[in-house]
């Protein structure tokens, strides 16, 4: 469906909210009557437990950061009205998924068997991982990706907000050089984070595509809930004036090429992970991650015109964070229970993450409230939204085939109906 149909449709009546509100309160309430009790129960469950829905939701800070990142490294113009919301979403990272990992880090001796090896030189496992699969090397990469990713999430917002104020050229250009040195740091660091907290479960495993699969799968799950941020966005008007059609294209779009994940091992040392993971029940949550996290959102994004779609999207946007965590806990329990999912302990699972996500959603609000809700002196917003495009081409916002039609004052009943 083009633009022209897209922006011909009525407008979609805006959503109310309002039955929403306490939702955070609750899961933060629930979720931390839950967890206290999985961890007064057992500790070690609850350290896994905590693990899947941290690693979850360090998804979701690190792969904003991503994209603010890139929104930066391309000097993209159609993503400018989605950058602040995404810095807010990477500013989680300090405080509150810090607090996050300080349980990782106290029970850390009990959730990673290598910490219990009395001597890392009789394991030639562990002792090829040496200096880095060693205690001080586990809390000094945590202290150091940490201070990274929230020195890099800060600078950026800061500049970001700065701008607001004079809307300086300055601003732009300290931004990009920020990120095109951070983009290096970013890899390393989430590589380091990946290896060290979620693979290091199974230390004896070797694989070199680890920090690229858990790297491919955050951007994916960021990418759903941006998608989804946005279509609210633009239904209560908050970014209405500012969108146009092409922001739910190229999202969509993004999330399309980020559902194709592919990662394999044909090496002695690598298939055990896969063989533990093929017995019980491991071995259909397997089969619902192929299908599920692959070819249920691939075939259901194949056409162009449902990408602008609120009702057909809003799903695959939560079936994006159903299937990051299935994948998450395909990931971690397999360690504490290689014969399956250990149902009987779902409800704890459901309380960190609900904890969890409680107070991050509070966390965001507070943000999004305290500042405006974008770069209001960006000097690519115009082109966002449309009006400007001296050099029209895909990725500065729009097709082509479609620059008159780009040429003209934005349409407000586009995309996301």
């Amino acid at each position: 469906m083009s633009a022209a149909h897209a922006s011909a449709s009525p407008a979609p009546p805006p959503l109310d909210l309002s039955r929403w509100r306490n939702l955070p309160n609750v899961l933060i309430a629930a979720g931390a009557a839950g967890a206290l009790l999985g961890l007064l129960l057992r500790p070690v469950q609850f350290g896994y437990s905590w693990l899947v829905a941290f690693m979850f939701f360090l998804s979701l800070g690190l792969g904003a950061l991503f994209l603010v990142m890139v929104h930066h490294l391309f000097d993209a113009g159609w993503s400018v009205p989605l950058r602040r919301f995404c810095e807010h979403l990477a500013n989680l990272v300090f405080p509150w998924l810090l607090v996050f990992f300080l349980p990782i880090a106290l029970l850390a001796p009990r959730l990673y068997g290598w910490m219990q090896v009395a001597d890392p030189h009789t394991d030639h496992a562990l002792h090829a991982k040496l200096p880095l699969f060693t205690k001080p090397g586990f809390y000094l990469v945590a202290a150091l990706c940490f201070a990274i990713w929230t020195w890099l999430a800060r600078s950026l917002r800061a500049a970001s907000l700065a701008q607001d104020q004079d809307g300086a050229a300055r601003h732009t250009y300290r931004m990009r050089r920020l990120a095109a040195g951070g983009i290096f740091l970013f890899a390393i660091t989430l590589t380091l984070a990946a290896i060290l907290w979620m693979k290091g479960l199974m230390y004896e495993w070797f694989s070199t595509m680890y920090g690229v699969y858990y790297f491919a799968g955050s951007v994916w799950m960021t990418l759903g809930t941006v998608y989804f941020i946005t279509m609210v966005l633009r239904r209560n008007g908050t970014l209405t004036a500012v969108l146009h059609e092409h922001q739910f294209y190229f999202l969509g779009s993004l999330m399309f090429a980020f559902t194709v994940i592919i990662w394999n091992a044909n090496l002695p040392e690598e298939t055990f992970w896969y063989v533990l993971r093929e017995k019980g029940t491991w071995w259909y949550v397997g089969l619902a991650l192929i299908f599920g996290h692959f070819f249920l959102p691939f075939l259901a994004m194949l056409r162009i015109d449902l990408k602008l779609s609120f009702a057909w999207m809003t799903p695959i946007c939560a079936w994006t964070w159903v299937m990051h965590y299935v994948d998450m806990a395909f990931n971690v329990h397999p360690t504490l229970h290689p014969d399956g999912y250990p149902f009987q302990w779902a409800w704890l699972d459901l309380a960190c993450a609900a904890l969890m996500g409680g107070l991050l959603a509070k966390a965001f609000l507070k943000d999004f409230a305290a500042h405006p809700p974008f770069p209001l002196k960006d000097p690519r917003l115009h082109e966002a939204m449309g009006i400007i495009l001296v050099h029209p081409s895909p990725i500065s916002g729009g097709d082509l085939d479609e620059v008159d039609e780009l040429n003209h004052a934005p349409e407000t009943n586009g995309g996301g109906r």
